[in-house]
């Protein structure tokens, strides 16, 4: 029978739980027969290193588990079902609170106040967050440039390091949406980013006008800035420049990509953006306090900078060699504890190119409805991996535990492990200049 290498992570959100249920489910149906073993079998899972051939055990029992699976996420999706659940924690669900006076005199009660702040009742998890950063990051930054201490510089970038990623997520709904607050909060809803972002590393709009405007409208192809076609996503020298040329460079590549496609205002919009942040910066670096702005501004971005490149190189690593413009073929899916849980869903990332307007809490959902399409598509899941850890691994071309990460759909159940291995190699190919030009058209290609 096919079982997957790595048991699933404790702390893995109640959907995700069952959509790796169902996956497996599905290789279950598998019945393994013996073929000759790889040379490094003695350290694997007997089954993930033989050949395997399709029975049909009960596709219909499998079928009914995935209708009723698709059927309760959308009732704990929905505000009027009995099941109906809002997210309020990262780290805990609302199952974990047994004690009833804490769950109805105070979660209860702040739940109930919550719902009316955040524009998608689902979303009180946005408000915790958020208040948060009000009580905690605010009040260190200030303190900072009050009376600077090194050591209360070093915890509070520390600390804001742990915030980046949720924070960065939370935008990531804001920016698509245009808003996470109910509309009688749009003033708040339009300001607090001008406050928290360079808390958090990013500078004004440009998250923004990056991801939204470009990004989403180059889908990673070759005239994305922040494409990976033209690298070999294995070497390190290769993602070194990728990151140094983000990191140096996008204030000024930004504004050009849009003037080169005829876009004037996004132009000037997002070179002004960035420039006005970088200006505020060099202020408060030469104007007010250099030691407090540079634990509370400078590193910070830096290390977002940084920290947004390495997980766009693992989200856009694995790109198919025969389909690259496809989204199923271009970006990846996690199924994983601190994408998911502490990210607002952040690991499926081909449902979020499928549909840039999906609501975080429908990517399981969407998930599961296109099972198939994903199957039959050649689409890559993973499991037990991030995306940095994903960048980290393929850096170091342990090719090998990202095949034991694969979560086999299809066509993908037959390979051994040595096949799943040539597959990814072949996935993470730098693209020459005339496959560009095939693929995606002459236009897009640097010939000679």
């Amino acid at each position: 029978m096919g079982k997957l290498y790595f048991p699933p992570a404790a702390d893995l959100t109640a959907a995700d739980k069952l959509v790796l249920a169902n996956l497996q489910k599905d290789y279950e149906q598998i019945d393994s027969k013996p073929t000759a073993m790889p040379g490094n079998a003695a350290e694997g899972s007997e089954s993930l290193t033989k050949r395997t051939e399709f029975v049909s055990t009960s596709p219909e029992d499998a079928q009914k588990c995935e209708q009723q699976t698709i059927a309760y996420l959308k009732n704990v999706n929905d505000p009027k079902s009995d099941v109906f659940e809002t997210t309020v924690f990262s780290t805990w669900d609302l199952s974990n609170f047994k004690n009833p006076n804490l769950r109805k005199r105070i979660i209860d009660s702040y739940v109930n106040w919550a719902k009316g702040v955040v524009r998608t009742e689902t979303d009180v998890i946005m408000i915790t967050h958020l208040l948060t950063y009000l009580c905690t990051s605010i009040p260190s930054a200030s303190y900072l440039f009050y009376n600077f201490h090194w050591w209360h510089g070093v915890i509070h970038t520390a600390v804001q390091l742990y915030y980046m990623g949720p924070y960065t997520l939370l935008m990531h709904q804001h920016i698509h949406m245009r808003g996470v607050l109910n509309k009688k909060y749009a003033l708040v809803d339009f300001f607090f980013p001008y406050i928290f972002d360079p808390l958090m590393g990013h500078t004004w709009n440009s998250y923004f006008f990056h991801h939204v405007k470009h990004h989403h409208i180059e889908g990673n192809g070759p005239n994305d800035l922040s494409s990976t076609v033209r690298y070999q996503r294995d070497s390190v020298l290769d993602f070194l420049h990728y990151v140094g040329r983000f990191f140096l460079l996008v204030w000024f590549d930004l504004p050009r990509y849009f003037l080169r496609n005829k876009k004037p205002s996004l132009a000037l919009k997002a070179g002004g953006c960035e420039i006005a942040n970088y200006i505020f910066l060099y202020s408060m670096y030469r104007f007010v306090n250099p030691s407090a702005t540079s634990f509370v501004f400078l590193i910070p971005l830096a290390l977002m900078r940084i920290a947004l490149m390495t997980g766009n190189w693992g989200q856009h690593a694995f790109v198919d060699e025969t389909e690259p413009d496809s989204d199923f073929h271009s970006s990846i899916t996690l199924i994983d504890a601190p994408s998911n849980r502490y990210c607002y869903n952040d690991g499926y990332h081909t449902s979020h190119h499928l549909n840039p307007l999906r609501h975080w809490r429908e990517h399981p959902i969407a998930f599961l409805s296109q099972k198939q399409q994903y199957s039959d598509k050649r689409a890559l899941v993973f499991y037990n991996i991030d995306y940095f850890m994903l960048t980290i691994t393929l850096l170091s071309k342990n090719y090998e535990h990202l095949a034991r990460c694969l979560v086999p759909m299809g066509e993908q159940m037959k390979m051994t492990m040595d096949e799943r291995v040539d597959m990814l190699k072949r996935k993470t190919r730098r693209f020459t200049e005339e496959e560009i030009a095939e693929k995606w058209g002459k236009q897009y290609a640097k010939l000679r």
